[in-house]
């Protein structure tokens, strides 16, 4: 059966029932609604609760939620016995469960469920409550096996709505699906990708976009719907509907971070630089106290090889956070950020837009690279300028989209070579911190600790093959004592390593060391 489209005159009864939730009263539809914060579903914490006083459902329970209108419950398949639509078997035996409770962010995902007839597979376990269902699958008219189409759908709306009302750390989203929720799962597929998925999503999950958006996507669709427009406005609206709704919008609380651990997650990325992981975690601990951001973003300045993106990379862990990039040496007009309008027919996002559609959430970390290589001379306006209503926090609108972007959950790290060229407005966005260069000595720590290990293990090769000696590694440094950084300290170990795998496969040797005379005749 097809899927029923969405009707937004359904927005004003889902408002409706979070207002008797939050009241704590039964409704009309004969469960109570819980008003529930929890993150993650489990038996103490069900999606929904059936009432089940004969303990008759299995742990896996295979069937349909009836249609609303007829009624709250699920009609399950008992052995061989499969419960028509009005829950009851051939024999006419009541093979229906009646709800109980149900945790409110998911009242319009069960009415839909129930709407379009969608064969599930409840997983729960029997409390003094009732059966506590704590797991929904979608399966195919056998009940054998799982819709994969479909059940990507849902758990998708199934993770969101668990996480619209509690502060979500992504480590335990990821620890909360196990190799059965993995299966048939392709991470690469976008599960909102047409209008009649985007519609069911609106009806079973349009409470967790910011009230703006909902709006503006209630807009969209009747721009969609239209008969006036033509097929490039609809194909802009259907793509700017399919941006927004595939992004995960959570609200602006943020766990706190644990600093034993966010220093070790510095310390694991790089090698000395004691004072630079000092200032970023002064700058971030903050979060302990108002678990809200920071009102500054990073500026990362200082010369090229020496790290900047990997702390940046670190501060997005250490956040819990995704992170998505901006690389602004390729950008030369403010338009390629803010977006084309829509009245063009090539009109397309902003690089910021879809660079939030790639993170797939509107917390994120936003690494923009090479801050100080914005073209200042562009004659359609400083592309670096554009990015002040981002770093403001205070929503950030693109052309194409045309809705304002709540951005209270972006945090922004730059980076830049030269922070002399980058403007005063855009400075005072940031707490700055200059890194230096390595010393000679942690240039030395470095490439025996990290850069020739790292290139012996890529090449797939073992310490004892590949010795250099101490002063060969003076050698190094010296060729490249006037260079920033540590690329060319991996190049280097790169190129000792191929040596000395070339003379392991030529000669049949078992290990080659490197002193400073052959180390130099390599080199130089």
């Amino acid at each position: 059966m097809a899927d029923r489209m969405f009707d937004f005159n359904q927005l004003e009864d889902e408002a409706k029932a979070q207002a008797e939730a939050a009241a704590g009263i039964e409704t009309a539809a004969g469960w109570t609604l819980r008003h529930c914060t929890n993150d993650r579903a489990d038996a103490a914490h069900p999606i929904l609760t059936l009432a089940d006083p004969e303990r008759k459902l299995p742990h896996h329970a295979l069937g349909v939620f009836l249609n609303p209108v007829r009624g709250t419950a699920f009609a399950w398949i008992d052995g061989k016995t499969e419960a028509n639509v009005s829950g009851r078997d051939k024999d006419g035996r009541d093979l229906s469960v009646p709800i109980a409770s149900i945790d409110q962010r998911f009242v319009a995902l069960e009415h839909w469920l129930g709407e379009n007839h969608v064969s599930l597979r409840l997983s729960g376990a029997h409390t003094e409550e009732g059966y506590a269902v704590y797991r929904i699958r979608a399966m195919a008219a056998d009940g054998e096996r799982i819709q994969t189409e479909r059940d990507e759908f849902l758990q998708l709306v199934i993770r969101r709505l668990l996480e619209s009302r509690a502060p979500e750390e992504k480590s335990d989203a990821e620890a909360a699906f196990d190799a059965e929720e993995r299966e048939g799962k392709n991470p690469g597929a976008t599960p909102i990708s047409d209008l009649n998925s985007m519609l069911n999503y609106l009806a079973c999950a349009g409470q967790t976009l910011p009230e703006n958006m909902r709006a503006w996507a209630e807009r969209n669709v009747a721009t969609i719907r239209s008969s006036t427009i033509s097929p490039e406005e609809r194909r802009h609206a259907e793509r700017a509907l399919q941006m927004v709704l595939n992004i995960q919008w959570k609200g602006d609380y943020f766990e706190s971070i644990d600093p034993v651990k966010a220093r070790a997650i510095l310390d694991e990325e790089l090698y000395g630089l004691e004072r630079v992981k000092q200032r970023i975690m002064e700058t971030i601990i903050q979060i302990n106290r108002t678990h809200t951001l920071p009102a500054y973003g990073l500026l990362l300045a200082g010369p090229a090889g020496i790290g900047k993106s990997q702390l940046a990379y670190a501060v997005a862990r250490i956040l819990r956070l995704p992170w998505t990039s901006l690389d602004m040496s390729a950008i030369h007009d403010s338009e390629a950020l803010t977006g084309s309008p829509r009245v063009y027919a090539n009109a397309k996002p902003g690089r910021i837009m879809e660079a939030f559609a790639q993170s797939g959430a509107s917390n994120t970390v936003f690494i923009i690279n090479e801050l100080d290589k914005a073209d200042h001379n562009s004659i359609n306006g400083n592309p670096a300028d554009a990015l002040l209503t981002l770093l403001d926090n205070i929503g950030y609108t693109d052309n194409y989209i045309e809705c304002r972007i709540p951005t209270s959950g972006v945090y922004p790290v730059a980076t830049a070579n030269d922070k002399n060229r980058i403007s005063a407005p855009l400075m005072s966005r940031f707490a700055v911190i200059d890194i230096p260069d390595y010393t000679p000595e942690e240039k030395r720590t470095i490439f025996q600790r990290f850069s020739l290990p790292k290139v012996l293990k890529r090449m797939g090769m073992r310490p004892e093959e590949c010795v250099v000696e101490d002063r060969a590694i003076d050698v190094i440094l010296e060729k490249y004592r006037d260079d920033t950084g540590c690329r060319d300290l991996e190049q280097a170990a790169e190129h000792l390593a191929a040596n000395a795998l070339y003379q392991i496969e030529t000669t049949g040797v078992k290990t080659v060391t490197f002193d400073a005379h052959t180390t130099r005749m390599l080199l130089f």
